[in-house]
């Protein structure tokens, strides 16, 4: 009977000690909050490549001369257009990237847009189909293009993903003329790489801080040059000829973020 006292008593005892010990507090250290990964703000500076394709049209001038008296024998032009298109790559730096400045009206820029400055440089090269056939008196004249390419600068003002933008720099081609003597059906191939210019400007926006899209308007003159007739006259008539080309083209880019530092905002 006092065994049976005596080990219900410890038991219990047991019981009450548990209960005492769950009500005291944990030594344990509290659990650390991780913060969710800052979320990066949107930034058009970085390394890019895309495509583009669009429609050429211009102007081909031929004036044929007699070598030797520099005289005025023959004059006409006419309009080239085709298809145009290829690829491009370049870089571009946005004041977005700036810590603290961001854009040039404050944190929102105007209008609450986050207007910011945008620089860089751009190499494009296209394949094209533009061509034109005109008379030169007895002569006939065709002048296509095969390849041209740029090296442009580019600056504009963003509104967040959207860009406005002016660009211009070197153009390089490599036309081709080809004359035929319609009374002897002699013939001059003559192909050239010309320098000369382009400048135009257009519209860009991204859909993500990758993939934007654009729309743009460029002018090309390639200036004038002179071919000697030698096979089709031999050489007593040269042509002096002027090459010039507008592009409409629609075009898309892929920005990488490795090659770029967007700023982040912290988010708790």
């Amino acid at each position: 009977m006092i065994r049976s006292f005596l080990l219900s008593t410890v038991a219990l005892a047991a019981v009450a000690g548990s209960a005492f010990a769950a009500d005291l507090p944990s030594r344990r250290a509290p659990p650390v909050y991780a913060p969710p990964p800052p979320i990066p703000v949107f930034t058009w500076t970085g390394f890019y490549v895309g495509g583009q394709v669009g429609y050429e049209f211009g102007k081909s001038n031929g004036f044929a001369v007699a070598t030797a008296t520099g005289q005025g024998l023959a004059a006409n032009s006419a309009s080239k257009n085709g298809v145009i298109g290829g690829g491009h790559v370049g870089y571009l730096f946005s004041t977005q990237s700036l810590p603290g400045i961001g854009s040039f009206f404050g944190s929102n820029g105007a209008f609450g847009l986050g207007t910011a400055g945008v620089a860089g440089i751009e190499g494009d090269v296209d394949g094209t189909s533009a061509r034109a056939t005109y008379l030169l008196g007895g002569f006939s004249d065709q002048s296509k293009e095969k390849i041209q390419g740029s090296i442009r600068g580019r600056l504009g003002v963003a509104f967040d993903r959207a860009l406005f933008y002016a660009t211009g720099g070197a153009a390089f081609g490599n036309l081709q003329n080809t004359y035929v003597n319609g009374l002897t059906g002699g013939l001059d191939s003559i192909s050239r790489t010309r320098v000369g210019y382009t400048v135009g400007g257009g519209v860009e926006y991204a859909f993500s801080n990758n993939l934007s899209v654009r729309v743009e308007y460029r002018y090309t003159d390639f200036g004038s040059y002179t071919n000697l007739l030698a096979a089709s006259s031999g050489g007593g008539i040269a042509v002096r000829q002027r090459e010039s080309d507008n592009r409409v083209q629609v075009g898309f880019s892929y920005k990488f973020d490795g090659f770029s530092r967007a700023p982040v905002v912290a988010r708790y």
